[in-house]
């Protein structure tokens, strides 16, 4: 399993159907993670979906 796969903006798109990932990663950023320079993802978001439960 790699970081996308538990991110919040990692999501399934039915028309693709594929998952994409909705971070709006600029040029520089988009050729970085692409390349292998830079693996990891300044906009990674752990999706935690009872994180508001576990607050209550």
């Amino acid at each position: 399993m790699n970081e996308c796969e538990t991110c919040s903006y990692y999501v399934y798109d039915d028309d693709y159907e594929c998952y994409t990932c909705l971070a709006c990663l600029d040029e520089d950023e988009m050729y970085r993670f692409l390349s292998g320079a830079d693996n990891s993802c300044c906009y990674y978001r752990r999706d935690d979906e009872y994180g508001i439960a576990r607050k209550q």
